[in-house]
């Protein structure tokens, strides 16, 4: 049976154990071994916060990806902002280096400068604006935001480096706005029971 990892911002959730068990209920039913990163915490229960507990969390989590066959992820937008967890991006990195392969998911399908432009008119009231070219030729996006920083990955829900990674690994992200539906088709994509 494939171990997979499941990441995200899910451990920051209140509800986090429920969710969890909900995934890993999906996983048995594909035939997938879903592990959490709170099954690689249990000895570090009722540590005091701060740095020392962060490494230990931080060493537990790769100790777990290490172990793991493939990731599964989840990359809602984080924090009321248009990216996702920074962490799950650093995991997606991680897994990827190890040839591993990975699929991601989402409850907001919109693509990344969709979220962007989203985000500025919300928080700032302020619109994404068009981006001269560069002179040295080819750009990865058309847009910039009010401080003149390029917003690119069109067509992609995230930034291109981490829904690119997922892709690279042979893995797609599925986009759903209910949660267990999103994940069940990318965990169903891993089982090999999806086609891309």
């Amino acid at each position: 049976m494939m171990n997979v990892y499941l990441a995200g911002d899910l451990v920051f959730r209140p509800d986090a154990v429920a969710i969890f068990a909900r995934l890993r209920a999906i996983c048995a039913e594909l035939g997938l071994n879903g592990l959490a990163p709170l099954d690689g915490q249990l000895d570090l229960t009722g540590l005091p916060p701060g740095e020392e507990t962060i490494m230990a969390i931080v060493r537990a989590d790769r100790a777990l990806m290490d172990r793991c066959d493939a990731g599964l992820f989840c990359l809602d937008p984080f924090r009321r902002a248009p990216d996702m967890d920074p962490g799950t991006a650093v995991e997606i990195g991680y897994m990827f280096a190890q040839n591993k392969p990975l699929a991601g998911y989402t409850t907001d399908g919109r693509d990344y400068p969709a979220k962007v432009e989203a985000y500025f008119r919300t928080a700032w009231n302020a619109p994404l604006r068009p981006r001269a070219p560069l002179e040295s030729g080819g750009t990865s996006g058309s847009l910039e935001d009010p401080d003149g920083i390029m917003v690119h990955s069109e067509g992609m829900v995230q930034n291109a480096m981490t829904e690119g990674f997922i892709r690279l690994s042979g893995g797609r992200v599925f986009a759903d706005p209910d949660f267990d539906t999103a994940f069940r088709r990318a965990a169903s994509h891993l089982a090999g029971l999806e086609s891309p």
